[in-house]
């Protein structure tokens, strides 16, 4: 359920993405009147769509990964290898959503918007860093479920 709510939002936001493109490329380029923010849209629904994406890849269990030396391990030490990067990978994306939400509060603290449009920048600070901590609780605890069901 989780998973297609997140495929959905994330469809509804490039679909968006792709339609500001359209407008505001016709309008620059057909009536030399290009779409008064279009830029600054552009790189809020592009943050939005990077780290709404982040939950949805974690409970894929999708994430970009390099396997050098497990061709070299033993078989059972590949549950247990998996559960520790697993924790790892949640501990590291857990201070990152830690940092942004602290970095978002400042930027509500001195009421950051964007340059055009004065749209307020803090509320996508806090949606990047609930996104970010929902993807580290998934990417740390998928793997630990499934070392438990073995």
């Amino acid at each position: 359920m989780l998973r297609t709510t997140l495929a959905v939002l994330g469809g509804v936001l490039l679909l968006s993405l792709m339609g500001l493109t359209v407008v505001d490329v016709i309008g620059r380029y057909l009536f030399n009147a290009p779409l008064m923010g279009a830029t600054e849209l552009t790189e809020l629904l592009l943050a939005a769509v990077v780290f709404l994406g982040l939950p949805a890849v974690a409970l894929a269990d999708e994430h970009v990964t390099v396997d050098l030396a497990v061709d070299r391990m033993p078989k059972a030490v590949h549950p247990w290898r998996l559960a520790l990067t697993g924790i790892g990978s949640g501990v590291v994306l857990g201070i990152v959503a830690w940092r942004v939400w602290v970095y978002a509060g400042q930027i509500g603290g001195y009421g950051g918007t964007t340059s055009t449009l004065r749209l307020p920048i803090a509320p996508l600070g806090y949606f990047c860093a609930v996104c970010t901590g929902i993807g580290a609780a998934i990417t740390a605890a998928l793997p630990l479920l499934a070392l438990k069901e073995r």
